[in-house]
Formats: structure tokens, C-alpha cells, sequence
């Protein structure tokens, strides 16, 4: 193959790949947040505060988007994780009477006790969520008090 032939071969390559790039585009994603059902009795507005500033992008539908999810194939990852995320445990859709609430919200201090939330490839993109060690533990003492206020 002569270099012309694969100069061409190449170019082609990247022409197609900006194609389907522009292309991917049309394919929507919803970033609308939900209406706030419902949130738990909060210990205290430091408790919802440290929440906020940690878990809520992804635990509520309170979510702040960024204007990289609306680009594609990136928003198709941030819509699957906040979704993933409000079906693991919604601050805004909180369900006093059922046990579901209460487990999910004893492995939410699990996780942020162990250092698993909020997640590293978050806070690397959002440092204002990086929680010190007296944050995460003011936060962990927080949700206890606040959860075992909402236990049925």
C-alpha cells in the first residue's frame, strides 16, 4: 500500500468516525429531573448539606447536569449512572414505610464509610463532592441519626 493509498484510507476513517459522532448526537437523553416527592427527616441541615454536596448529583432528583452530558456517548453514561444511582437510593423520593429505604440507606453509610462514595471518577470531575475524613464521618453519624429517625 502506497503512503497516498493509506493517507486516503486513513482520512476516510476519520471522516467516518466524525460522521457517526454527529450522527450519535440525534439520539436523545432525558436530563429532566423529576419532581421532589418526598425526603427524610434530616438530623440536621449539616446532614442534608454534606448529602448534597456528595450524593445528591446522583441520589436525588435534584441533579446538577453538566454540560458534558449532553454530549454523546458521554451522556449516555451519566443518565445510566444518576438512574442507577435513584434506583439504588432517592433522597427525593423518600418512602418512610418501606423497608427498601432502610437497607438502602444502611448500605449508603457502608459505602461511604469503606470510601466507595461517593465514587473517585466523580469527585475527580467534581472535587466540590471530595468529602475530608471529619466530613465523611460528620455525614455517616448524620444519616444514622437521620435514617433511624425514619425507620418504621
Amino acid at each position: 500500500m502506497s503512503f497516498r493509498t493509506a493517507l486516503k484510507f486513513f482520512g476516510a476513517i476519520i471522516a467516518l468516525v466524525v460522521i457517526v459522532f454527529i450522527l450519535i448526537q440525534l439520539i436523545p437523553v432525558n436530563t429532566a429531573n423529576p419532581p421532589i416527592v418526598s425526603e427524610p427527616d434530616w438530623d440536621s441541615s449539616q446532614t442534608r448539606a454534606l448529602a448534597q454536596r456528595a450524593c445528591f448529583d446522583c441520589h436525588s432528583n435534584e441533579t446538577v447536569w453538566p454540560s458534558y452530558a449532553k454530549i454523546a456517548p458521554v451522556s449516555w453514561l451519566v443518565v445510566g449512572h444518576v438512574s442507577e444511582g435513584r434506583e439504588k437510593l432517592n433522597f427525593s423520593d423518600w418512602q418512610r414505610s418501606t423497608r427498601g429505604e432502610a437497607e438502602a440507606a444502611d448500605e449508603a453509610i457502608e459505602v461511604i464509610t469503606e470510601g466507595e462514595m461517593p465514587p473517585i471518577y466523580y469527585t475527580a470531575i467534581h472535587p466540590e463532592a471530595r468529602l475530608s475524613a471529619i466530613e465523611k464521618q460528620q455525614l455517616v453519624e448524620g444519616l444514622q441519626k437521620t435514617f433511624s429517625n425514619t425507620q418504621p
